[in-house]
């Protein structure tokens, strides 16, 4: 026979207690050192290539290079600390990865700002073509944050920025060097505008397998009891 049990209700103050408690937790396991380590090293490169760049402007090839090592620190940003543990709190699992990643993008996006502003420090014709540009970083990164979360899901979760960031370089270099990509990936020899569509269609699909991937991985406790 099965007893009917009402449902658990949380009390008001719940949230406004619990917040400060999940933003020192994500302070705290935030991988800060290699966050900033991966965004300063590229900017650094890029700064003394404007500074010695003086007969040949930097372009847009530069800045992709120069991005790499920011997109690879992604790789380690997603990733749930004490998962046993947090598996037995009411608290959804995917707050974790989720809230790191929110950490991370002002970070990201004042590192992208920053190497935009010394490509085109010298040289205002490139402004016109930084759209795509923006979107290809943007995958970058959201394809490499997919990667990390479906890696949380596996039994290799301990090292899944390690394995994240060698697979998302190769299917950047898969993407990039792909004449059957290429030629709707990279422009030119694909349009502006057909560029950045493709880019922001990766970007979505792979926001949609980040948050398919730090859904909870175990069965929560069940709130009905059986005699």
């Amino acid at each position: 026979m099965m007893a009917s049990v009402p449902p658990v209700t949380r009390p008001s103050q719940f949230w406004t207690r619990a917040v400060p408690v999940l933003a020192r937790h994500l302070f705290r396991t935030m991988p800060w050192a290699t966050l900033f380590a991966g965004c300063a090293g590229g900017t650094v490169v890029i700064a003394l290539l404007a500074h010695v760049a003086t007969h040949a402007p930097l372009n847009q090839n530069t800045v992709r290079v120069t991005f790499l090592p920011a997109v690879g620190a992604m790789a380690f940003v997603p990733h749930v600390h004490f998962r046993p543990v947090i598996q037995a709190t009411p608290v959804p699992t995917w707050i974790a990865p989720a809230g790191q990643a929110l950490l991370a993008l002002p970070v990201l996006a004042a590192t992208c700002w920053l190497q935009l502003h010394l490509m085109t420090a010298g040289d205002a014709r490139n402004l016109p073509s930084v759209v795509p540009l923006l979107a290809q970083l943007m995958s970058w990164s959201a394809v490499t944050v997919a990667i990390a979360a479906c890696c949380e899901r596996t039994r290799y979760a301990a090292i899944s920025g390690a394995i994240a960031a060698p697979v998302s370089f190769a299917a950047i270099a898969v993407a990039s060097f792909t004449s059957a990509l290429e030629r709707h990936l990279v422009a030119p020899p694909a349009t502006a505008h057909k560029a950045t569509i493709a880019w922001c269609t990766v970007a979505a699909s792979a926001i949609t397998l980040t948050c398919l991937a730090s859904r909870d991985q175990w069965l929560r406790y069940a709130r009905t009891f059986r005699r």
